[in-house]
């Protein structure tokens, strides 16, 4: 396996590969996009509305017994905080009542003995401002970097870079609503980490096909399309690698407070780099590259 990482030259055919990808993100997209439309997504209590509770005691937590105490309440989650086992994270959600009363009475079947060190309650108004300004936080972030690349290289790179994100960040999406993993706040920082860690890595692919243009004016753009990828493969699969393993350890020790965040990333790495090969960089066959430049010429043409 190491010789997959020393520096060498690679000659693999991912422009030919592409039209089979091409088949599988469709299907990977389908998928995420008739999960969302039909299941929708496990909203936290970010978006929702409830109450989250932290609580101390002077004794070791037992978890299976404040689960029991707990179990009238909708969409109960529990977490231990600190290393002794006294600390506990209570989130849950409103069911025909308001986040007070709920408050009320979570004390009351907890009973004496609990220091409540912070209480924290979520509006259904401000949820649904939260998700609003997500979603459109979201939508900012791929335009300013589709700015970015469109001033750093040109259009059809800006364009190709777009999609390969909108590929990532639905298909990402898609597999929280598929398997009704929560989606709060910090799964919404995830997927903006993610979009400025792909588009870090298309832009190293990007910057070694715009020096190879030059470089080799007449070669086709596909065998210089090959040629880049090729060339940038090992540092794409060593910097995913050492991503995924960071992500990974977060992933398995980070605590529910981070599980979201975790996968997140964890997805986006897998799947940015994939994207990084096989849908950014092919994608740019369609435009005539060698007349970027020239607003007349350079137009995108779907018959290669």
């Amino acid at each position: 396996m190491s010789k997959l990482f020393r520096k060498r030259e690679y000659h693999i055919d991912f422009m030919g590969q592409a039209r089979f990808t091409y088949i599988l993100s469709a299907l990977l997209l389908i998928v995420s996009i008739v999960s969302f439309m039909t299941r929708g997504l496990n909203y936290g209590i970010d978006f929702v509305g409830g109450v989250q509770i932290e609580a101390t005691s002077d004794n070791v937590i037992q978890m299976e017994s404040v689960r029991q105490k707990l179990s009238f309440l909708k969409d109960l989650s529990l977490q231990s905080v600190g290393t002794e086992g006294k600390g506990i994270l209570i989130q849950a959600q409103p069911e025909g009542e308001n986040s007070n009363a709920l408050l009320t009475k979570i004390k009351d079947a907890l009973g004496e003995g609990y220091t409540y060190t912070e209480v924290e309650i979520v509006g259904p108004s401000v949820g649904s401002e939260l998700k609003r300004n997500s979603f459109i936080a979201s939508i900012l972030a791929l335009l300013a970097i589709a700015v970015y690349i469109w001033f750093r290289f040109e259009w059809p790179f800006a364009i190709c870079c777009l999609l390969a994100l909108a590929h990532d960040m639905i298909i990402v999406v898609g597999f929280f609503s598929l398997f009704q993993i929560e989606f709060d706040m910090v799964v919404v920082a995830g997927l903006l980490s993610l979009a400025g860690y792909d588009c870090n890595d298309t832009i190293v692919s990007y910057d070694r096909m715009r020096e190879n243009l030059k470089k080799y004016r007449k070669s086709s753009v596909v065998e210089l399309l090959n040629r880049s990828t090729n060339e940038t493969f090992s540092r794409t699969i060593l910097t995913s690698l050492t991503t995924l393993f960071v992500v990974l350890v977060l992933l398995v020790v980070g605590g529910e407070a981070l599980h979201g965040f975790s996968v997140a990333m964890a997805l986006g790495t897998i799947f940015g780099t994939y994207s990084s090969i096989y849908i950014a960089m092919p994608l740019l066959k369609y435009f005539d590259l060698r007349s970027v430049g020239n607003p007349e010429s350079a137009e995108p043409n779907f018959n290669k």
